[in-house]
């Protein structure tokens, strides 16, 4: 019987302190680089966009599967000191690609897996590349593992695909019904898979030695024993590497929830993340075309978590050569910008007494069970970030010992910033001084019983939003 209970224990501090990482979904689909990256699972599925698509580039099933994207993953940009670069730049402080996703194809040097990118597609170990390469720069390194998606994952209604074809069992597991598609099936995994499924983590975890292990959503298919072997090992071998899980996936206290696009209308006194995207589509690789967010969006989503205790975990998605979209690139690297002035009211922090305060306020919210049968079912979901508009009269709070910091979320005309939650008599005794990071330029406040009002300098210290220093 599985003792949760062995295996429970603290989120470590550095995570929480860390407030920030980047994560790469990079893959065989980001060859077709079409719509999503569920095109691996909807190339195979009649009437979706995606194979309607597939079959007038590529031709039919049978003749042109996944596996045969493998060799066009060519990677011959891949760089990964370049990658971690551009995570320093970006003022992230955990990172990683994705180490497999739902298509069976590994991005370490696998013995359980012989569909790796050691054996196909940039012939490198990008797991092992890239954790050399961030841990030289002090980036915490992040694996992700999405492979219990694999169950059921390519099975067709093309008869024909190539999925079927008992040759080809080692890229795409054994052939299924269809109904093992289902989030939860009625055919659960059977031992071979739960066996294959665990092993593949154990060998990642055993050899790189990742500093946080994340699972997406449906790890619950997975046999309890087999769950509880991984939590296991994970715990015995990584003391200070955080699992992070999503829905009930695994028992609270095991590791840390994951509310995937989603944000919490209050402070939560436990340790959360979420994981966001930082294209404009509904997509998290590469596409056609792409557009992405702009950074002062991902600023504004990014202390409204961290106020209310959470970490935000942000995905780009690298092209098929291993570069990344000029744009994508500008974006990150304003973020870290606006981190350099800003980062000592973000990293190392934690909640104040109240979160914020403004007429634009955030709901609980996540891609619930809901949004992911409707997208099992079409291949397609409607976008869960609504994006919150923010402006001058929003705030956020945080506390890093003897300092409240108030950002607020844009530059007032008369540059005068009214803070009603810090007035006499609220939350705070006393204040001693009142500072703007990154101005020297001395500010003019005054407390009353009304708010604490602060007269800003003529010049910004910096774009998107600007952070009140009170000691």
């Amino acid at each position: 019987m599985a003792d949760w209970a062995s295996v429970k224990r603290e989120v470590p501090r550095w995570f929480a302190d860390a407030k920030f990482g980047l994560f790469f979904h990079w893959g065989p689909y980001s060859v077709p680089a079409c719509e999503n990256e569920w095109y691996s699972r909807n190339m195979y599925a009649k009437g979706l966009s995606q194979h309607q698509y597939h079959v007038q580039t590529y031709g039919s099933l049978h003749d042109f599967g996944y596996k045969n994207f493998y060799s066009m993953l060519t990677g011959e940009r891949f760089d990964a000191d370049e990658w971690a670069d551009l995570v320093l730049r970006s003022g992230a402080r955990y990172a990683g690609p994705v180490s497999e996703h739902a298509d069976n194809f590994s991005l370490w040097d696998s013995t359980v897996n012989p569909v790796n990118s050691v054996n196909y597609g940039p012939h490198k170990d990008i797991t092992g590349l890239c954790t050399e390469a961030f841990r030289r720069r002090g980036i915490r390194y992040l694996a992700t593992f999405h492979h219990q998606w694999l169950w059921g994952w390519f099975m067709s209604t093309d008869p024909d695909a190539d999925v079927y074809d008992p040759a080809n069992e080692r890229y795409y597991g054994e052939a299924l019904p269809l109904e093992t598609g289902r989030y939860i099936p009625y055919r659960k995994p059977n031992v071979r898979f739960n066996e294959t499924w665990a092993a593949k983590v154990e060998e990642l975890v055993g050899k790189y030695k990742p500093d946080i292990v994340y699972f997406d959503s449906r790890a619950c298919i997975i046999d309890e024993d087999y769950r509880f072997r991984v939590a296991r090992y994970i715990h015995d071998n990584l003391r200070e590497s955080p699992i992070t899980y999503k829905q009930d996936d695994f028992p609270e206290g095991t590791g840390v929830r994951d509310i995937e696009l989603g944000h919490f209308m209050d402070i939560k006194p436990f340790v959360w993340q979420t994981d966001d995207r930082l294209e404009d589509k509904v997509t998290w690789c590469i596409v056609q075309e792409p557009k992405y967010r702009k950074a002062r969006d991902i600023i504004h989503d990014l202390c409204d978590i961290v106020s209310k205790n959470g970490n935000l975990l942000l995905n780009i998605g690298p092209r098929a050569d291993g570069s990344f979209h000029p744009d994508a690139v500008r974006e990150l690297e304003d973020i870290g910008a606006w981190l350099k002035v800003n980062g000592e009211a973000i990293y190392g922090s934690r909640p104040f007494e109240i979160a914020g305060e403004g007429h634009s306020t955030t709901e609980d919210s996540g891609f619930n069970l809901g949004k992911l049968k409707k997208q099992l079912k079409e291949g397609v979901v409607a976008d869960a970030n609504l994006q919150t508009e923010f402006d001058h009269h929003d705030f956020r709070f945080t506390r890093n010992d003897r300092n409240v910091y108030a950002i607020a979320f844009g530059w007032p005309p008369n540059r005068k910033l009214v803070i009603h939650t810090l007035r006499q008599g609220s939350f705070l005794r006393e204040i001693e001084s009142v500072s703007l990071l990154g101005s020297e330029k001395p500010l003019e406040w005054e407390r009353t019983e009304e708010a604490l009002e602060i007269t800003l300098p003529n010049e910004k210290p910096c774009r998107h939003a600007v952070t009140l220093k009170i000691r």
